[in-house]
């Protein structure tokens, strides 16, 4: 039987969550680094990136893969190890709902998305902003403590707004600094005063979930002279960025996944003022005028090279995320690029992926790895043998066939590898997946359609 790997103990919640959801073809949130495999070179240089944040600079990337290739997985890998140096990251997929611009709130659902996953390395799973703050307000605490002023002084509450503000004060000069910046003195105040109320209004604010002035007015006691909304969010994402370094972390990192739900909207303009909004934040981080702040975008060939309706479309951009032609030529990567191309998993790298599954698997359960490594080479090479598997075969396609062939094996004392490896036909995802891909025209829900709905 292929031997155990003993050697690292992974615990029985994380194996479960991991298996489960890769047999489900979810990419996981926790447990990434258990199974990398083959994205070393592509890792290495979003690490580089993460320096440069911390650094006090700004980075932009594009992942761009076929269905399944990895894109969701090197996010989630790329997050984990962005946590554990002490970045503030959050995550979003778009979707019809989620834009990045949008008359309709999709681009402030977007950032409603981004706050709910907001993370930390105290807070991994999301919902982080309230622990960010509290970590911020005991280090003010403590910070007054020295000074000799404690919570029972008279001047206590002033001298905490007044070492807040100061250290805000920076933020002010940005557009909405300082209704930003006078929300989180607001709420210091309210964590002093025990004040649940005006804190949760305060956090409300902070998660762009006021409608209008007059909304978050009423709520917070107190005039602002704007709420986050779909023309000004990315400006609170690049305050969000400056705060966390203030705070004590290393720089902010966005990931923003499914991009290809852009590709998809049918209506030119609609597409091209994403575009457009996909562009400033290119050029911000590029320029320099964003600091501490990471953006990664994730998407289809299609949504980046696609010439009528993909990000090639626009002009701007496609100057900008062509390939170098002295790469391209030779099938060479660029990884300085923005764009980064996840390659195809070689033979060796796909095989070391599905030993790596069984150990996985037999330790989650306690037993013996259910096949040998002659099978697992044999497994790998039949599903290597497809017509064009050289091209579609993508990791979340073989993942699933095999971890459902050791359900079968686990659940079926007398089911044999010798067996049901003869009758083994590979599920035609990867297929359908290209048709879908290759299509020019984009998947619409099934609704009625108006003539400005139509793409012109």
């Amino acid at each position: 039987m292929a031997s155990q790997n003993n050697e690292v103990k992974i615990p029985k919640r994380i194996l479960n969550t991991l298996i489960t959801s890769l047999s489900a073809g979810v990419v996981p949130r926790i447990g990434a680094p258990y199974i990398a495999i083959g994205r070393e070179e592509e890792l290495g240089s979003l690490l580089d990136n993460l320096d440069d944040v911390a650094e006090g600079g700004a980075a932009c990337r594009f992942l761009i893969g076929r269905y399944g290739s990895g894109k969701s997985f090197l996010i989630q890998l790329i997050r984990g190890r962005a946590l554990e140096r002490g970045f503030i990251c959050a995550d979003a997929d778009l979707s019809p709902e989620r834009r990045l611009s949008g008359g309709n709130g999709a681009g402030l659902a977007t950032y409603k998305e981004l706050m709910i996953n907001m993370a930390s390395k105290a807070a991994p799973d999301g919902g982080a902003l309230p622990t960010i703050l509290s970590r911020h307000y005991a280090k003010l605490q403590y910070e007054l403590a020295d000074e000799g002023i404690l919570p029972d002084s008279e001047n206590y509450e002033s001298e905490l707004k007044k070492k807040v503000m100061l250290m805000l004060s920076e933020l002010e000069g940005d557009v909405g600094g300082f209704d930003f910046a006078r929300i989180l003195g607001e709420y210091y105040s309210a964590t002093i005063n025990d004040d649940i109320e005006k804190k949760s209004a305060c956090l409300r604010w902070l998660r762009g979930e006021f409608s209008n002035k007059t909304e978050a007015n009423a709520a917070l006691g107190f005039r602002v002279s704007t709420v986050i909304d779909d023309d000004n969010w990315y400006g609170y994402i690049k305050l969000f960025a400056a705060l966390s370094v203030k705070l004590g972390y290393l720089g902010f990192i966005v990931f923003i996944d499914e991009c290809v739900n852009l590709y998809k909207i049918p209506n030119r303009i609609s597409r091209e003022a994403n575009y457009e909004k996909l562009l400033a934040i290119f050029n911000d981080t590029l320029q320099g005028k964003a600091k501490n702040l990471g953006v990664i975008f994730g998407g289809t060939p299609q949504f980046l090279e696609d010439t009528r309706r993909g990000l090639f479309s626009y002009d701007a951009l496609k100057s900008r995320l062509a390939d170098s032609k002295y790469a391209a030529s030779l099938g060479y990567q660029n990884l300085s690029s923005p764009v980064i191309r996840l390659r195809t998993l070689s033979g060796s790298e796909l095989l070391a992926l599905v030993k790596r599954l069984t150990n996985l698997y037999a330790m989650r359960d306690g037993s013996e790895p259910l096949v040998t490594d002659a099978e697992i080479e044999e497994f790998v090479a039949l599903a290597r043998r497809r017509a064009g598997a050289d091209e579609m075969l993508t990791p979340r396609e073989i993942i699933r066939d095999f971890l459902s062939f050791l359900n079968v094996l686990r659940d079926n004392k007398n089911a044999k590898f010798s067996e049901l490896i003869k009758t083994t036909s590979f599920t035609d995802s990867a297929d359908q997946t290209a048709k879908e891909e290759l299509s020019e025209t984009p998947i619409i829900p099934n609704k009625k359609v108006s003539l400005f709905d139509i793409d012109i």
